[in-house]
């Protein structure tokens, strides 16, 4: 099994880091620290040079330090050497001001390896796995933040997912906008079919491999739940396709598409009044959704936030053990606060999880919430007023 460790991450004007350099040892690093120090910003880093995406805002102006726009040529630069197994790749994004006619803008420069590079071919090369508190809301928050989550994991995993996922939003907003004219003066249905062809030959290709991986990641949460839990808690994920249809043993992936794309695109023919009426395409992937059932109950109505918090870890977890078994490759593991609400036991169970793993890396406020099997492994860092240190052992 190939590792994958951060050895070097150099940020300029990143966020509230002007300027920093730092190495990072394998193994669990633990970012210690007051709030507003910077720790958080340091994962969004480096997810950011994974997936050029930032996990926080769809605006990568906002990453650019406030104090770098004073400047002639503001940018901000994130570089990073990673090992992937016997491969070393340094990867580079630098964050560049466009101007026009709208305003001030940006646009991104990709690099790994000194060649330049679409953010399409940069996505899988690093798998990272992120969790952060607010993916609570994956469980009880809107349906958006679950199929995001999905797209973002399958497509690390799979680089034609993510090109059908590219195809089916382009076809999905071409659609829209007929049903809207459509609605407004009627029109041949010609052109409504021509899309809806599209339509279904994408979107039965991702409810597909939702479907897949739901059926693995399923099993691997619940397990990583049980084992968090000592066996109290039973974790299930559902997948809840628009069209409906459930994954079952079929004579070949060309058989279960064949047979997804005949409902996909009845339901269509179904809908297709309503949908006119309503401007809008109301069947496909980007309709669905993604159950968790926690002890035979809705766990977006029954858990506490305790029970959310283990729920969503245990989804992460999980998460990197799918990235490790498709790809045969380590993700980097970020964990943002992920001991805070979390009792003892837990904690202690979350630090038997982590044991073993190439890097890890976690932040926290409080020494103290650190379990003792991790300050005993971990290499420990402060992060105050956005410098980074190795933590003092006297403390």
């Amino acid at each position: 099994m190939k590792a994958t460790v951060l050895r070097r991450l150099s940020l300029t004007n990143f966020r509230n880091y002007i300027r920093l350099e730092v190495e990072l040892p394998p193994g669990v690093v633990v970012l210690m620290g007051d709030n507003a120090q910077g720790k958080t910003n340091l994962l969004e880093a480096i997810y950011y040079l994974a997936l050029s995406r930032s996990p926080r805002t769809s605006l990568d102006r906002e990453l650019v330090n406030w104090l770098a726009w004073k400047e002639e040529m503001p940018f901000a630069r994130l570089e990073g050497e990673v090992e992937r197994g016997e491969v070393l790749l340094r990867l580079e994004i630098v964050i560049l001001p466009q101007r026009g006619p709208e305003g001030s803008r940006v646009h991104k420069q990709i690099m790994v390896n000194g060649v330049r590079q679409r953010a399409l071919d940069l996505v899988g090369q690093v798998g990272v796995v992120l969790f952060r508190p607010e993916d609570l809301g994956l469980i009880d928050g809107p349906p958006s933040g679950r199929r995001r989550y999905l797209d973002v994991t399958l497509c690390q995993l799979d680089a034609s997912y993510l090109r059908a996922l590219q195809r089916y939003n382009r076809v999905l907003l071409q659609r829209n906008h007929l049903l809207r004219q459509l609605r407004e003066r009627p029109r041949s249905w010609e052109e409504l079919r021509f899309w809806d062809e599209h339509l279904v030959r994408e979107g039965a290709f991702l409810i597909l491999r939702r479907n897949e991986a739901i059926v693995k990641l399923g099993p691997l949460a619940g397990e990583v739940h049980s084992a968090l839990t000592a066996g109290r808690e039973r974790l299930e994920l559902k997948y809840r396709s628009s069209p409906a249809w459930e994954e079952a043993p079929r004579a070949s992936e060309e058989s279960s598409l064949k047979e997804l794309s005949q409902l996909f695109h009845r339901q269509l023919q179904e809908a297709r009044d309503m949908e006119v009426q309503l401007g809008a395409t109301s069947q496909g992937p980007h309709r669905d959704d993604l159950g968790f059932v926690l002890n035979g109950m809705e766990a977006s109505i029954h858990a506490s936030r305790s029970q959310l918090r283990t729920a969503a870890l245990s989804l992460k977890l999980a998460e990197a053990q799918l990235m490790r078994e498709e790809s045969g490759c380590e993700p980097l593991l970020l964990l943002d606060d992920v001991l805070s609400e979390l009792d003892g036991e837990r904690r202690a169970h979350l630090a038997g999880a982590l044991s073993g793993r190439p890097q890890v890396l976690i932040t926290a406020t409080d020494p103290a919430s650190l379990p003792q099997e991790l300050r005993r492994v971990a290499g420990l860092f402060r992060v105050k007023e956005n410098r980074i240190e190795p933590f003092p052992a006297s403390e």
